[in-house]
């Protein structure tokens, strides 16, 4: 199962706990932002599965945060707010409110009934988790939805991980058919893929192509 993926806002007030290395320690991949705009301008690049807004670090409550966030999303995105000791905000305002003190540990558990569930639409490779009915991909950060063949073709790869597949192979299984005259249309979709998947896709860390045969999926 790859890790989920928290985006933590959290200021620098240094009498208040931090959470974003603790987090990490406990296996989440954990991406920071220092203040609310910074966090919205983060949510398309890092697709986290859940935001952790510590107001408390920050010296608010937090709410209007919480709002910006929520009025970026298409699809609903889990937000838990962290407050000083007896602070209280609206209810509505985040999925879940914490007052400190606390433990990482209990965070940890508040966090976890917000993440996605795995299941049988769900497959994994290493860090690259697909979500095949709604074709939605996760993969370190990165969030997309994909076209029903990108979703074909990361399924086979996933399939086959660690295998050199050659190219008019894939070609069949993706397009369902014996005509392999031309596979330049696969080439095209495998590097809309890299876009997808990889940091850096000029560079693939995942995706590699092997000169001469096809293509290999490493994780």
């Amino acid at each position: 199962m790859s890790p989920a993926t928290i985006l933590i806002v959290e200021g620098k007030k240094t009498e208040k706990p931090s959470f974003a290395a603790q987090l990490q320690k406990k296996g989440f991949t954990v991406f920071t932002a220092i203040n609310g705009s910074d966090a919205v301008t983060r949510l398309n690049e890092m697709g986290p599965d859940v935001v952790v807004v510590n107001a408390a670090s920050l010296g608010s409550t937090g709410v209007r945060i919480c709002q910006s966030i929520q009025a970026k999303q298409e699809e609903h995105l889990p937000i838990l707010l962290i407050l000083d000791a007896g602070k209280t905000v609206d209810k509505r305002a985040a999925d879940a409110v914490l007052n400190l003190p606390f433990t990482v540990q209990k965070l940890a558990n508040r966090i976890k009934p917000f993440l996605p569930g795995d299941d049988a639409n769900v497959i994994h490779a290493g860090p690259i988790r697909l979500d095949v009915e709604h074709r939605r991909v996760k993969c370190l950060g990165k969030n997309g939805k994909l076209t029903p063949r990108l979703s074909m073709l990361l399924q086979v790869l996933i399939q086959h991980r660690g295998e050199v597949i050659d190219r008019e192979e894939l070609f069949k299984k993706v397009w369902d058919t014996n005509y392999t005259g031309d596979t330049r249309t696969l080439d095209v979709h495998i590097s809309w893929l890299r876009k997808a998947l990889e940091l850096d896709p000029d560079h693939p860390r995942f995706l590699h192509t092997i000169r001469g045969v096809g293509y290999r999926l490493d994780v």
